[in-house]
């Protein structure tokens, strides 16, 4: 629903959004960038605050409908200011659910098993990618002129009440954390699910889950340059993502009507979610996390430069079934870095929430890659994500070796004071 909510305005650009509210040059690229400014500004303080709740089904929960609302609202803005405003107060308060549920799942499971966990949580956006896109054609066509509403505006109705309807069900079926009280797990169990996870913390912190040790896990992420790195590499890799936003507008240069156009959306998102599965899954078997990253940016480059070399309308297709097996580098890479900072609750927190937020500066840049005057052929914005994409690449490249020497050097002092073998970063 997350993704449905924030891409929606993609679809409704090809029933008129743009002319009923007199959109003119960039102002759609503004209007999509935006959603990433809020976006931005909310992630840390939100994994901060939900590191210190006991509830966090209610807190993530409460955001969801309150974006849900928003979305409805979005549906009866009559000038470009008034979309452009709610739009920002979305990203405002989505911004909330993701790294949130990330770090959720980070206090529920070991790392050897968080690449295909994450992988289940992001396969969402996959699907809402493909199903947004039937979803929406189905409004756009059937409701369009009911009530004296276009189409455009009951698209977001519609998926704003869905939403809503979504996150009063989902205070029953989020969990909490494993040390909150459950009712749905066993005394046992839950005995068994906080065990589990301290044995991936290092011992002898003790002020672990204090208010001091809160903020000090947030200035040691601060601190920490590899944050910075990370957040560098993923700003890199999300702009190059940023086909994502504009896939309905890629498909609808092939010629066809509105209707097809979004159908034809459907089928690279379809396979692109089977094939993270396939990959987060094996990343988590292997352990390896670096290739599993830059296999699919490979892939998407393909894509790229195919989509760059021909107007073909087949081929063209095809790239986009290329295209589409890039995000899963992100859920991967997300994983590294919950791998990486694992030591510290806190730390891990602040860590995922300030990465996330860094990368999202990617997509506020990038939503100026696909102006219309690139069009139909989009050659540019196609050269600008492979070049991205190669400096994701790079820089994720780098951060492996930098873990590989630590790894090194951690057995050479074990093996030098006859100590049993520690904390392995994953490459």
């Amino acid at each position: 629903m997350s993704c449905m909510d924030r891409t929606n305005a993609a679809a409704a650009r090809l029933r008129g959004l743009e002319e009923d509210l007199g959109m003119t040059g960039n102002q759609f690229n503004t209007l999509m960038s935006i959603f990433y400014v809020g976006y931005l500004l909310t992630q840390a303080p939100s994994n901060m605050f939900l590191d210190r709740m006991t509830r966090p089904s209610l807190y993530l929960s409460s955001c969801m409908a309150i974006w849900g609302a928003i979305t409805v609202i979005m549906g009866v803005a009559q000038t470009y200011h008034a979309i452009l405003i709610l739009r920002f107060m979305l990203g405002f308060v989505e911004a909330a659910f993701f790294p949130g549920a990330i770090f959720l799942l980070s206090r529920w499971y070991k790392r050897n098993e968080l690449g295909f966990r994450t992988a289940l949580l992001a396969c969402g956006s996959s699907i809402s990618n493909a199903f947004s896109a039937l979803i929406a054609s189905g409004i756009l066509a059937s409701l369009d002129g009911t009530l004296g509403f276009t189409g455009w505006r009951w698209l977001f109705f519609v998926e704003g009440t869905l939403t809503i309807v979504v996150a009063v069900s989902a205070i029953w079926i989020l969990p909490d954390f494993p040390s909150s009280p459950s009712v749905w797990l066993l005394p046992d169990e839950q005995t068994l699910a906080k065990r589990r996870m301290e044995e991936e913390v290092v011992v002898g912190n003790e002020h672990e889950g204090t208010p001091a040790e809160s903020w000090s896990g947030l200035v040691e992420a601060l601190t920490d340059w590899r944050v910075w790195w990370l957040g560098v590499a993923l700003i890199f890799m999300d702009a190059s993502l940023s086909f994502r936003i504009f896939f309905p507008t890629l498909s609808a240069t092939m010629g066809y009507n509105s209707t097809i156009t979004l159908l034809l959306c459907a089928p690279p998102w379809i396979l692109g979610t089977a094939t993270s599965f396939l990959v987060a899954r094996h990343s988590d078997a292997t352990g390896d996390r670096f290739w599993h990253t830059a296999g699919p940016l490979f892939v998407a480059i393909i894509g790229f430069m195919i989509a760059f070399s021909t107007m073909n309308t087949a081929v063209r297709y095809l790239s986009l079934f290329f295209m589409a097996q890039a995000p899963v580098a992100h859920i991967v890479s997300l994983t590294w870095v919950m791998n990486t900072f694992s030591q510290s609750r806190s730390k891990r927190a602040a860590a995922i929430a300030l990465i996330n937020a860094m990368s999202s500066l990617g997509y506020i840049g990038s939503s100026y890659f696909w102006p219309s005057r690139w069009g139909p052929s989009y050659a540019n914005s196609y050269a600008m994500c492979i070049l991205t994409s190669i400096m994701s690449i790079a820089m994720f490249w780098v951060f492996r070796r930098h873990l590989s020497r630590c790894n090194k050097a951690a057995e050479a002092e074990e093996q030098a004071l006859g100590l049993l073998k520690g904390f392995r970063y994953l490459l």
